[in-house]
């Protein structure tokens, strides 16, 4: 049999142990329910699954209701160059609206979401292609013409259509007739070339226009732009003495 004392000491151990325990889940109570402070944070509320380490300040899942949790910075503004981007982030890059109008006209003015600037782009585009294929149908017709009458084969006569009301072929100038048709296929071919030519001149034209909207689509135009006229006295200075005296205007732009 165990003598008192022995049983004393195990009572006392026991005793001991139990308190440690309980004193230790008081704790850990008390620290999950002190919100953790951090210097030079925000503090904002959370609900329902966010709790925090005591020792390191760490966020961590837990089952509380709401606590304080850190939010460092601020938040920041978020931006996308993307094509079909939401318009209240979106900020066209230069550079791709550049590559768009490149591939195919207008596409850099989709891109910098510029639509009214379509049908006029396309207007014109359609002009000018009525153009270039109007003058060089005319070309073609009084070149066929011209080759006709320089090659000497009676088979080929094109050019008796184009003779003027009432002439016949076998008395009409013949001279004067190749001077007429050379001088039409040539005017022909001037406005069919220049009408090229702006067409090309229309495409570099709306690539640089891609490339200048997106450059400033987020240009803020001040509201005190103006300008103001004031006269002055413009005095010529000799020496120690003052000179003539000259009135003028000036002008100061403000922006």
């Amino acid at each position: 049999m165990m003598n008192v004392p022995g049983i004393i000491i195990c009572l006392l151990i026991l005793f001991s142990t139990v308190n440690a325990q309980a004193q230790i889940q008081s704790l850990q109570q008390l620290q999950d329910s002190i919100p953790v402070l951090v210097e030079d944070s925000t503090l904002l509320q959370a609900t329902d699954s966010v709790s925090i380490n005591a020792k390191d300040s760490k966020q961590e899942t837990g089952k509380q209701d709401s606590v304080l949790t850190k939010k460092d910075k601020l938040p920041v503004e978020i931006t996308s160059d993307k094509f079909f981007a939401p318009s209240y982030m979106f900020s066209p890059s230069p550079r791709k609206a550049v590559i768009y109008s490149a591939l195919f006209p207008g596409l850099g003015q989709i891109y910098n979401r510029k639509y009214w600037k379509l049908p006029i782009l396309y207007g014109g585009v359609a002009g000018l292609t009525y153009a270039i294929t109007w003058n060089n149908g005319y070309y073609q017709y009084y070149l066929g013409g011209y080759k006709d009458i320089m090659d000497d084969d009676p088979a080929t006569n094109r050019w008796h259509s184009m003779l003027p009301y009432g002439q016949d072929p076998e008395t009409a100038n013949i001279q004067q007739i190749t001077s007429v048709l050379q001088r039409q296929k040539d005017r022909y071919r001037y406005y069919r070339d220049l009408s090229i030519i702006i067409t090309f001149g229309v495409y570099l034209i709306t690539i640089i226009d891609a490339y200048v909207d997106a450059q400033l689509f987020d240009f803020n135009m001040s509201p005190d732009l103006s300008m103001r006229m004031t006269p002055v006295i413009i005095r010529e200075e000799r020496g120690n003495k003052l000179g003539s005296s000259s009135y003028g205007l000036q002008w100061s732009f403000n922006f």
